[in-house]
């Protein structure tokens, strides 16, 4: 029997022999953690999926060269919150290479094994003296149960961590898929979410990986919208590190559970993000059909969700075309839509 089961308090390090640290550096005004490392045991297949802005951080670019450079041999990532290095120029790139070498250095890893993230105020250049000591002093954290702090640590005006983890039962046994991410401003499709990490102990080729990566963040983190706005440092990261010892079959039923599992990481998450959006009150998810394809569908549901006069009448309560639309003759009201 196939299934997928969600499991209670799931985290990005649920699946096998990933562990994760997490410590303050000093970027958050409060003192909370702000720097985060995640490590695999063994190395990962990786994938990745970034904003589809022509502005583009320091890491996105530093990590967009990685994975095509080594996307079987990634180990973790060091991720930093309250600072995007963003616009940050030929500094940005030197200070995104830093802090993966850091990282590699502290967890005793290879050179060039470490992915990058980093979210928050964009222009504004890191104190890499005090990442270097976050870096270190997260490295000394890391436990396998540590996958919360992660989300802890990634959050910048997140109201609430995001996190979770499914086990799927398959015909060779179970493999267990985790997830994280932060997001609550400049949400909007094409790239949604600020940073978003999925892992599994499964074995699964890169190549595959980055297909199906591709796929699920136009239904998921692709489908959504809160502001309209996207970041220079959106991106997901799917790692697979194998630990299970089971391969995911190529077979069609195979395929389809694990995409299945992944796609509902990936869509619980960026359901996460919309509920937390900055300042938002409702929560509305709409439904397209009849349309000829899901491109198509998409485009739909994406010019209904980034209308401003939608939204509008969302946030008043007011639906507009129903009750409290004039009877044929009649004035309409101020609050009335019209075309």
């Amino acid at each position: 029997m196939q299934s997928l089961n969600k499991l209670p308090d799931g985290s990005v390090t649920s699946p096998r022999a990933f562990s994760a640290g997490a410590a303050s550096a000093g970027l958050k005004p409060d003192d909370s953690p702000d720097i985060a490392v995640l490590l695999s045991d063994t190395p990962c297949s990786g994938a990745g999926v970034f904003t589809g802005s022509r502005v583009r951080a320091a890491p996105v670019l530093y990590d967009e060269a990685l994975l095509a450079e080594r996307p079987g041999r990634l180990r973790g990532i060091v991720m930093n919150s309250h600072i995007a290095n963003a616009c940050t120029g030929t500094a940005g790139l030197e200070d995104a290479a830093s802090m993966a070498e850091q990282a590699e250095a502290a967890l005793d890893l290879p050179a060039r094994s470490v992915l990058v993230l980093s979210t928050g105020a964009i222009g504004v250049p890191l104190p890499m003296d005090r990442i270097a000591a976050g870096v270190q002093e997260a490295a000394g954290n890391i436990h396998p149960e540590g996958g919360p702090d992660v989300a802890r640590a990634i959050m910048t005006t997140d109201r609430t961590a995001k996190h979770l983890a499914i086990e799927v039962q398959t015909k060779a046994g179970t493999v267990t898929l985790g997830g994280v991410a932060k997001g609550s401003g400049m949400v909007h499709p094409n790239m949604a979410t600020v940073l978003g990490i999925i892992t599994t102990d499964a074995a699964v080729e890169a190549a595959q990986l980055g297909v199906l990566l591709r796929t699920v963040a136009d239904r998921t983190f692709n489908a959504i919208t809160v502001d309209g706005g996207t970041s220079p440092n959106d991106s997901v990261i799917l790692l697979a590190n194998g630990a299970s010892e089971i391969p995911i079959a190529r077979d069609a039923q195979g395929w389809k559970l694990f995409e299945e599992a992944v796609e509902v990481i990936a869509r619980d998450l960026a359901l996460m993000i919309v509920k937390d959006g900055g300042g938002a009150g409702r929560f509305v998810e709409l439904t397209i059909s009849g349309a000829a394809t899901e491109a198509m569908a998409r485009s739909i549901g994406r010019s209904i969700g980034s209308s401003v006069l939608v939204k509008t009448a969302l946030g008043g309560g007011d639906h507009g075309w129903a009750a409290s639309w004039p009877r044929r003759g009649a004035p309409a009201s101020p609050s009335t839509p019209t075309a």
